[in-house]
């Protein structure tokens, strides 16, 4: 019997800022491991498994750089369902679920995970799947439950019983109440993975909440496809309640098994403990990229861009990006959603994208910006190919620094290779596509009254946008 990895992928992880962005979230950068994000990892811990293709629930806006990280670490086939709005594990879980049902034979296994999880002990991550399957094909629900390190007061817990019992779920505690949990050898920490059939957690959704189960199911029969993306009708799907999936089905049923998990884990939730998890120098720092420190302690510093100096600091986290950088007492890392929300609230933009964005095509990253000219640095993959589009406000003028581009401006096609350009006036129709075997690079020079990404009419375009 396969088991098909279902892993959720819908927050933005506001509290990972600056480095997390909605257009490029927590789940997608490399966070603890120099080569592989957090998503990729949660993906890669499976293969061991005997698994079918993976189900991703995620926003359209990460829909290509979730295609695009699966793909490069070798996974060709899946299914990316695309959530129209977030409402919670509960519905997001249904998807998955009706999903797995259309593709698998009602027996299927879901391996659900976030998939901002970090787990590093594979070997005990495997056997406590193992003893899960068995329960899962008796019909249970099972979650897991790590088991608790220390009095923490940032997680939910579970306390469990005889034969994988759950006796009851506990919200987060205070910490005299998570001290004597973790004092009892009765609790768990609720982790927010769980493995059950398709069709049992469906029939239980359907017993105890069958508003859910009726707003996903209608919603979900009028999906339509593109590339490998499955997209919910987004009207209906908004009449859905908002709900967890503990709430609406892990407590309220008779089916629910806990199975104990004794390795690491961590949600890195925010920078507390993604300091927590990483390896320390002696100093007890966590210094990631081009940094310097001289008398300071227990600090995370982390570098993007260019050199970060830390003298005499201690308990502080410093991330640095080529827009942003964060100074903040640990002590204080659930707090910088509060800057998160004052950015939006003021209208400036530093909380969506990096000065590098990504697109299905490649990506592009702003050099200048005044207010009638703005100039990018552009590479686009091999092979890949911009929307056949026009602008009403602005001209623009393309250099080569690399590559071969091959250009439609107006009703000439041209090819064009280093140092060389074309300029391309307002109102004309044009595309740039790369028809090489190298990364194209390019330098565009905009001009005009208004640059906002919005001023673009697509008249076709390879990626369905």
């Amino acid at each position: 019997m396969k088991i098909i990895p279902v892993i959720l992928s819908g927050g933005v992880g506001s509290r990972l800022w600056p480095l997390s962005r909605e257009h490029f979230p927590k789940q997608c950068l490399p966070l603890t491991d120099k080569e592989y994000s957090l998503l990729q990892q949660t993906m890669l811990r499976t293969l061991s498994l005997e698994v079918a293709d993976p189900i991703v629930v995620c926003n359209e806006d990460h829909r290509f750089l979730i295609a695009q990280q699966l793909q490069s670490i070798g996974v060709k086939k899946s299914s990316i369902v695309l959530e129209p709005k977030g409402r919670n594990t509960a519905p997001a879980i249904a998807l998955a679920a009706l999903e797995a049902l259309r593709s698998q034979s009602d027996d299927a296994l879901m391996l659900v995970l976030p998939a901002d999880h970090v787990i590093r002990d594979l070997a005990a991550f495997e056997t406590t799947i193992k003893q899960a399957v068995e329960l899962a094909k008796q019909d249970a629900l099972v979650t897991f439950g790590v088991q608790p390190t220390r009095p923490e007061t940032g997680y939910g817990y579970i306390r469990s019983g005889d034969n994988f019992s759950v006796v009851e779920f506990v919200e987060k505690p205070n910490l005299e109440k998570a001290q004597a949990y973790l004092d009892s050898g009765e609790y768990l920490w609720n982790s927010g993975m769980f493995l059950f059939r398709a069709k049992a957690f469906l029939d239980e959704l359907a017993t105890h909440r069958d508003d859910i189960f009726q707003a996903v199911n209608l919603a979900y029969k009028q999906r339509t496809e593109d590339l490998d993306f499955v997209r919910i009708d987004a009207e209906l799907f908004s009449q859905c309640p908002e709900e967890s999936i503990d709430f609406a089905v892990m407590e309220p049923t008779k089916k629910a098994k806990v199975v104990p998990y004794a390795g690491d884990w961590s949600d890195i939730g925010a920078w507390d403990a993604l300091y927590d998890y990483a390896d320390k120098d002696a100093d007890n720092n966590v210094l990631l990229g081009d940094v310097m420190s001289e008398g300071s302690n227990n600090c995370l510093i982390r570098s993007e861009s260019r050199l970060v100096a830390a003298v005499g600091v201690s308990d502080l986290v410093i991330v640095e990006t080529a827009d942003a950088v964060l100074v903040m007492d640990k002590n204080n890392a659930q707090d910088v959603k509060k800057i998160v929300k004052r950015i939006k609230a003021e209208g400036r933009e530093e909380h969506i994208n990096h000065t590098t964005v990504h697109r299905p095509w490649g990506t592009y990253q702003t050099v200048d910006l005044g207010g009638r000219h703005q100039v990018k640095r552009i590479m686009v993959k091999p092979g890949e190919k911009l929307s056949v589009q026009m602008h009403h406000h602005r001209a623009e003028h393309w250099v080569v620094v690399s590559g071969t581009a091959k250009v439609q401006n107006g009703d000439r096609e041209i090819l064009l290779t280093e140092n060389e350009s074309t300029y391309i006036p307002v109102g004309v129709v044009h595309a740039l596509e790369n028809p090489g075997k190298i990364p194209l690079e390019l330098v565009e020079v905009q001009s005009g009254s208004y640059l906002g990404e919005d001023d673009i009419v697509r008249f076709s375009d390879r990626y369905g946008r």
